[in-house]
């Protein structure tokens, strides 16, 4: 059994170092699975597994650096997430761009929030007719438990440096003053998701405000609205990469951040409930997201309290 599991931590442990190559010029395959977290990929506390951006970032600075790879192909499966996190791989496309490597997006089952935003600044940007896209926009989540910690018994007391310090804590209502706070700082973040969309499509900024109230798309109404070029799929973008790099033929693909079996056994605990919290203690672009995470956190909180 040993023998096997490490026969296997050598095959995973490969595949995520490399990425999977099919040799000659061609096209790099870079995924986007699940949340969008700041930082490492990792598993996700809802299920399933996070994208890191820093991953992310490093597979799309190889796939910029790497002379047989001519375009890179996002494919994109999230419904957001950090709103820091999204930004850096946003960052990460437009500065490969500059580099002289087109970048396709494919939308698979959703694209939304977060994952349009890491979307936004590619060169063209696939979807099926029923990917779920758009959601722009951004979220904050206050949960107030202390109705609950009431009912079971349970105080909190808290020190603190300045009176705002706490504000997200869920032992009281989020007061007036700290409300205040948190609809400015949704309104910049907004303002830099809505800046981003509109150059990152090329569209007015007062184009993209219509279409950013939070509502989701289905992929046939964003290209009716410009949020998406084309429909088709992950075949469809791969050849549009191929046609922007001058591939003649099928390109080739060199699939980069295979999941690595090793890096997901190695992960401690400790470092699980960072990547938790680094999840819930940002502003999100996805409101299941924010809403899962907020939950999850109060939820334990309470029971780590009462089994004191």
């Amino acid at each position: 059994m040993i023998g096997i599991l490490l026969a296997l931590l050598a095959i995973m442990g490969t595949l995520g170092g490399g990425g999977l190559e099919t040799g000659g010029e061609g096209v790099a395959l870079i995924r986007i699975d699940g949340v969008i977290v700041a930082g490492e990929s990792g598993f996700s506390m809802f299920g399933g597994v996070a994208t890191g951006s820093d991953d992310v970032v490093d597979q799309i600075e190889r796939a910029v650096e790497d002379g047989g790879t001519k375009a890179i192909v996002l494919r994109v499966n999230s419904p957001g997430g950090s709103a820091a996190g999204s930004q850096e791989i946003y960052s990460a496309v437009v500065r490969a761009k500059k580099a002289g490597k087109p970048v396709v997006v494919s939308m698979a089952d959703v694209a939304a929030s977060g994952g349009y935003y890491a979307s936004a600044a590619a060169d063209a940007i696939f979807a099926d007719p029923a990917t779920m896209t758009g959601s722009i926009g951004v979220i904050a989540i206050h949960q107030d438990m202390s109705g609950l910690y009431n009912k079971i018994g349970v105080k909190s007391e808290t020190i603190k440096s300045g009176k705002l310090k706490d504000m997200f804590q869920p032992t009281a209502p989020l007061s007036d003053e700290a409300r205040a706070v948190v609809k400015g700082v949704i309104s910049q973040v907004f303002g830099q998701f809505v800046d981003a969309v509109a150059e990152g499509r090329k569209m007015k900024r007062e184009k993209v405000l219509e279409l950013a109230d939070g509502r989701i798309y289905i992929g046939e109404q964003a290209k009716a609205n410009g949020l998406v070029d084309q429909l088709g799929g992950l075949h469809e973008a791969v050849a549009e990469a191929g046609n922007k790099a001058g591939i003649k033929g099928k390109p080739k693909l060199k699939e980069y951040g295979a999941p690595s079996l090793l890096r997901w056994l190695r992960g401690s605990s400790s470092s699980m409930q960072q990547r938790e919290v680094s999840v819930t203690g940002g502003l999100l672009y996805d409101e299941v997201a924010a809403q899962l995470a907020q939950g999850a956190l109060a939820r334990d909180q309470a029971l780590k309290s009462v089994n004191r």
